[in-house]
């Protein structure tokens, strides 16, 4: 051990630790995990003052041979004064080169020669190193649990069985243990012959609540309780004689119960019966169970913290994706989210359909770099910037350019050394897309993204030719957007590049099999197309995948009533006139008042504030009229509210109050104001609004 102060203050804490005979019960050690910087963030049975102190431990780096245990001895000082020799193992617990290294070491006296099971090749040593190696191997209780049982069948005990907490199976912090004994569920029963002894409880069984007498409240002191005898087993159980046969295996006499504790809180039971082996258990073997249960204890932990995490984060991304499947004027979609196999889990994939103005409908995939808890929060949080970000209806490209701005200005401009999660969304990669289904064409661009697959009626698909910015949070580089036509039942597939990226394979072949499956199955819907892509690509284990099927629709020509007209005040009253005229064609008579209030204070504001040429459109389409008046300015309209004696200054406020919604939004050149009103409520609205405004003196 190496001097420093640190190394002091935990010299002290172990010393303390071990002058308690309560801890180092007949010498059965303290067994610690440390992390990277040798500080202590768990242990058992319970490492007491030991938690957030600093060991200074010579180790070695975990790089060198992750299978080899570092073994040393040194001094350390008690309170009493007296040199307390220490002797320590440890072994990684990281697998080799990932993330910061990870020690699992045991402190046992130096000064007393361990139990001579440790050495050799007994029964005891070699059972003892298959649990070094063995458990902790699995991120699930279950599989923990059995591995756990299954150690000990036949060599040790003829029956094995784990019981653990409802609690820490929903992964929730572990109870106090006098409250675990009663809500107890056994998750693996093991035996010789594989069967469940008759009428003992089986796994999955919840177990009744145990009394608590003397030798189960002794477990908090002592790392195994030790009992002999079919009377007294039922007797230390706290038994009625109608509860013992689904307790007590057959033939039982012979009992060792292992707590599994990390840091004072039990996370299960372990327990070892005998009832065809003669002898009984010993102290020796009930050392071997308290070395076995203190590895499956820390074990369990980080399982249960592992899956909590996991939960947590699953549970925020299914919440921020929206409906997987949509239908809207411009498109019906389906979406899939396939969370990483293996331990990478759920990351930060994620796509979006967004209802815009005049019926159009905007598609987002994006690819937030990293997994885990930190990536899913950071693309909650660019999900939630682009759909704000597209409600001011931008077109593509200007919508990356104010995302990347956002990235740069507000969340990467930190500590690199700060655990924000915001950081996260550096590097993440946006693919845009807004199809107006008026017009039949579709504006896209990327941000560092994949391109989109574009499958047209009769034709083979295609990807769409882009020329993608950086991803976000790089800066500097424009967006820029390209346009293409998309007659209607078009498909559209965007996706992540987990669908397509291969570590041994070109990108190209995943794209080409993709292609291929889109154009097999073209007819289909898109639930199946969805299925039929992820069976045919097989999206590797270490990498989440986002895929959002788009088939386009078009609004009909009977549909759209668009005019030109001059910039001249006499043609406010040209408009009215056209807008009564087609309403009566569509049947909605009952909407022409309101309709042409709107468009006149409309029309009137681009020739005074536009100039010429104005353009007038009308939609009428599900239920929805839409109007919208178009003109050269790239000023913003701004609503504001007149007082009594303003001469003007009402017309926009009056909008409001006559639609459901209302809006301007740029074009390539000059801008366009729009109106929604739906055709079902607008009448008893319009009753309502013009009652209102007109009884007041403020027009």
């Amino acid at each position: 051990m190496r001097s420093s102060d640190p190394a002091d203050s935990a010299d002290a804490a172990v010393g303390d630790t071990i002058d308690s005979e309560q801890t180092f019960v007949r010498n059965g050690g303290l067994v610690l995990v440390l992390d990277g910087r040798q500080v202590v963030v768990s242990g058992t049975p319970d490492p007491g003052r030991l938690l957030g102190r600093r060991m200074d431990l010579y180790l070695g780096t975990a790089l060198d041979d992750p299978y080899t245990v570092r073994t040393g001895t040194t001094v350390i000082h008690s309170p009493a004064g007296r040199h307390e020799p220490v002797r320590y193992s440890a072994q990684p617990l990281t697998p080799r080169g990932e993330g910061d290294a990870a020690w699992l070491v045991r402190l046992t006296r130096a000064g007393l020669e361990p139990p001579a099971r440790g050495r050799g090749n007994t029964p005891h040593a070699r059972l003892s190193h298959a649990a070094a190696m063995s458990v902790g191997a699995s991120l699930e209780m279950t599989d923990i649990a059995t591995g756990l049982a299954r150690l000990l069948v036949p060599d040790f005990a003829d029956v094995a069985s784990v019981d653990i907490p409802e609690e820490v199976l929903d992964t929730e912090e572990p109870p106090p243990a006098t409250r675990s004994m009663r809500r107890l569920r056994r998750v693996a029963v093991i035996t010789p012959d594989g069967r469940t002894p008759p009428h003992y409880h089986g796994a999955g069984k919840r177990l009744p609540p145990f009394p608590d007498p003397p030798q189960l409240h002794a477990m908090g002191d002592n790392p195994v309780v030790r009992v002999s005898g079919r009377a007294e087993l039922a007797g230390a159980l706290g038994l009625t004689p109608d509860e013992t046969p689904t307790l007590i295996p057959e033939g039982a006499h012979s009992l060792l119960i292992a707590p599994l504790f990390v840091s004072g809180r039990l996370l299960g039971v372990l327990a070892a019966w005998r009832t065809t082996t003669a002898a009984q258990f010993d102290e020796d073997d009930a050392d071997l169970l308290a070395e076995i249960a203190s590895r499956g204890a820390l074990a369990l932990d980080n399982a249960r913290r592992y899956a909590r995490e996991h939960h947590t984060t699953v549970a925020l991304q299914r919440s921020l994706l929206p409906p997987v499947t949509t239908d809207t004027p411009a498109a019906t979609t389906a979406g899939t989210y396939v969370p990483a196999r293996g331990d990478a889990g759920v990351g930060g994939d994620w796509y979006d359909v967004l209802p815009l103005s005049s019926l159009r409908a905007g598609f987002v995939v994006g690819d937030v770099v990293g997994h885990g808890l930190r990536a899913a929060v950071a693309m909650g949080r660019l999900r939630t910037a682009v759909q704000s970000i597209a409600d001011r209806d931008l077109d593509p490209g200007e919508m990356l350019a104010h995302l990347d701005d956002l990235v740069l200005g507000r969340w990467i401009d930190r500590d690199t050394g700060d655990v924000y999660p915001d950081v996260a969304a550096q590097g993440a990669t946006v693919l845009y897309a807004v199809y107006d289904p008026v017009l039949h064409r579709c504006a896209v661009a990327s941000a560092g993204h994949p391109p989109p697959l574009v499958l047209r009626p009769g034709e083979e698909p295609e990807f769409m030719e882009l020329t993608p910015g950086p991803p976000l949070g790089v800066g500097g580089l424009p967006f820029e957007t390209v346009e293409v036509d998309m007659p209607p039942d078009t498909l559209l597939a965007l996706y992540t590049d987990g669908l397509v990226e291969r570590r041994d394979d070109d990108i190209s072949t995943a794209m080409t099999e993709l292609a291929t499956v889109m154009r097999r199955h073209r007819h289909e819907s898109l639930d199946t197309i969805g299925s039929e892509v992820l069976r045919a690509l097989q999206p590797p284990d270490g990498d989440d995948v986002a895929l959002l099927l788009a088939r386009v629709r078009a609004v009909s020509a009977e549909s759209v009533a668009e005019w030109n007209l001059p910039g001249d005040p006499s043609i406010v009253r040209r408009a009215r006139e056209l807008t009564h005229h087609q309403l009566g064609c569509w049947g909605l008579d009952e909407l022409a008042h309101t309709t042409e209030l709107v468009v006149s204070e409309l029309v009137t504001n681009a020739i005074r504030y536009g100039g010429s040429p104005v353009e007038l459109r009308l939609i009428y389409r599900d239920d929805t009229l839409i109007c919208e008046v178009s003109d050269p300015s790239n000023s913003q309209p701004r609503m504001r509210r007149a007082t009594v004696n303003d001469e003007g200054g009402r017309g926009l406020f009056l909008v409001a109050q006559l639609t459901q919604r209302w809006g301007s939004r740029y074009r390539s050149t000059g801008k366009t104001i729009w109106t929604e009103q739906n055709v079902s409520t607008a009448p008893a609205l319009q009753s309502v609004v013009l009652t209102g405004v007109f009884d007041t003196d403020t027009l």
